[in-house]
């Protein structure tokens, strides 16, 4: 069996796409140690800090998605597809990669479609309940197409189709043995509920506004906020950080530890959340961003209020949060069946899964 391998990682523009990619390749080195590992992002996206933090080198491409109105940009996109298409040919030529992942975003596209006119076998990772262009065109020369949620034969060829899960950090596996050091970490008082909020490593405004708007009921409620507000919006709810009871924080590097100390949680629901919450398996209110592709966050969140596992609160709702909240917070039989319904669909071998299917596709030869 081949012990080097040479592998290209194409994903980016948010967090939902880069850390998956970062997982799947830490992965691959875990089982290879001397496998050749390149990712290819787009250049003004945040993978192109991202990805050298985690100790891997990354090739940046000209290009960027198209607007929902007529712009500047895209009148630019044709140039910035054919310069990306000619970089990522350079790239895949010098590299001779002997697999090719994306994991979405906009760099994927251009990459995964040079490798599969080279010959190199694709693999697609799709973390939403409803795919993109890029992954629905990708999926025609793609080997196999790893998904996170059932149903996906409306978009994808079936013979293709694995259900993998979406990678997820390991550590989150074992928070239920974290919480009196998830709480000694976020200096909270141990028998006070806690809300945790995330918005995204970006930060989400409506997200942010409600949570200010609602500081009074959580007071009043006797909770605790560990409050992520995101980089964009920190300067603007640092504030808050002197009131009794909230901490507002522009990133959380400790992850498992804000789940494990946290008793509730209101979140986003992008792929990555929502497959981390599945693993936390404590009470969530969904509040889903609609300006995103295809409206895809309402589509991964209905995935699982579907299934009974959260509540969902449209953002054209939000007037309702306090009611739901409080509801949620007097009804200890329903704090229990959401946690153990969205335990029942966490996928926690998701990364380990879908490497191997890479392996698979490589055709390996002793």
């Amino acid at each position: 069996m081949k012990q080097s391998i040479k592998v290209i990682i194409s994903g980016g523009g948010t967090g939902g796409h880069i850390y998956p990619a970062i997982a799947i390749a830490n992965e691959i080195k875990l089982r290879y140690p001397n496998a050749s590992i390149l990712f290819v992002g787009a250049k003004d996206k945040m993978e192109m800090e991202k990805v050298p933090q985690a100790g891997y080198d990354i090739k940046g491409l000209w290009i960027s998605g198209i607007q929902r109105k007529l712009t500047l940009k895209n009148l630019m996109f044709p140039f910035k597809l054919l310069s990306s298409l000619w970089r990522a040919n350079s790239i895949i030529r010098k590299f001779k990669p002997d697999v090719a992942i994306g994991t979405g975003g906009f760099a994927s596209g251009p990459t995964l479609i040079v490798a599969a006119n080279k010959g190199i076998p694709t693999l697609i990772q799709e973390q939403n309940s409803y795919p993109g262009i890029t992954n629905k065109l990708l999926s025609k020369k793609a080997e196999k197409i790893c998904v996170a949620y059932d149903n996906l034969e409306r978009f994808f060829p079936s013979d293709k189709i694995i259900k993998t899960g979406n990678p997820v950090r390991q550590d989150l596996l074992f928070i239920h043995s974290k919480t009196e050091e998830g709480k000694k970490f976020f200096k909270i008082i141990a028998n006070k509920k806690t809300v945790l909020v995330l918005g995204g490593s970006l930060g989400a405004r409506r997200v942010n506004q409600l949570i200010e708007s609602q500081l009074g009921f959580f007071k009043e409620n006797n909770m605790q906020v560990i409050w992520q507000c995101g980089k964009l919006y920190y300067d603007e709810y640092k504030k808050y950080n002197l009131n009794e009871n909230v901490q507002v924080h522009q990133f959380l590097n400790r992850m498992d530890l804000a789940y494990a100390a946290s008793d509730f949680i209101v979140s986003r629901a992008g792929a990555s959340s929502v497959s981390e919450l599945c693993i936390v398996g404590k009470p969530t209110v969904f509040i889903p961003s609609p300006n995103v592709a295809e409206d895809h966050q309402t589509k991964n969140a209905k995935a699982i209020v579907d299934k009974h596992g959260a509540i969902l609160v449209k953002e054209s709702e939000l007037d309702t949060f306090p009611i739901v909240l409080e509801t949620l917070l007097k009804d200890k039989g329903k704090q229990e069946s959401l946690s153990e319904n969205i335990k029942t669909l966490a996928l926690p071998n998701a990364t380990n899964d879908i490497v191997n299917e890479i392996e698979k596709i490589i055709h390996f030869k002793e």
